[in-house]
């Protein structure tokens, strides 16, 4: 136990009872949060709410443009929330340092790094294939585009739902 760190949002104690002011980390834990909240929340109203309604009471021709439009707000709020989420992250395992970090941190971490890179795959290969069939009509094209980006957002989703779990119930594992 002795390299046990204590966390509260005035201060980080270590082993040996040094305490050190972190009036930074209610700020970075703001932001985080927020981004996550933006991030997490803005896939499942998509994926659970808004093209399930979609499929059912729009045609292609209607729908995909639409589904385009609404990723085409989306995923500038989603890069933007990354940014946030990646710096308050990195913030706030600078405080501890990341060798005195939780283990869970460090897994969070893991989980929010492949998150990104999944979320780079579906706005750089598969949204740009998806607004490229929607401007030229190609309906089953973009249809297919939307297909690839279905499972991954659902995959995304899922793995947020594990790192809320892991920020949750960590600090219960040590």
């Amino acid at each position: 136990m002795k390299n046990m760190i204590k966390i509260n949002c005035l201060h980080t104690t270590t082993h040996n009872n040094e305490s050190t002011p972190i009036a930074m980390r209610p700020l970075l834990l703001l932001l985080h949060l927020a981004g996550i909240i933006i991030w997490v929340g803005g896939m499942y109203f998509a994926h659970f709410c808004l093209r399930p309604v979609a499929t059912e009471q729009l045609q292609p021709a209607q729908r995909l443009p639409l589904m385009t439009a609404v990723l085409g707000r989306f995923f500038p709020a989603v890069a933007i929330a990354i940014i946030a989420i990646l710096i308050s992250g990195v913030g706030l395992m600078l405080i501890p340092g990341f060798a005195r970090a939780p283990i869970y941190w460090h897994a969070m971490m893991g989980i929010g790094l492949l998150m990104t890179a999944i979320f780079g795959v579906i706005y750089l290969v598969h949204f740009r294939a998806l607004k490229a069939a929607v401007a030229t009509q190609a309906w089953p094209t973009a249809g297919a585009a939307m297909n690839r980006i279905r499972p991954l957002v659902a995959t995304n989703l899922l793995l947020g739902g594990l790192t809320v779990v892991v920020a949750t119930l960590g600090p219960l594992l040590g």
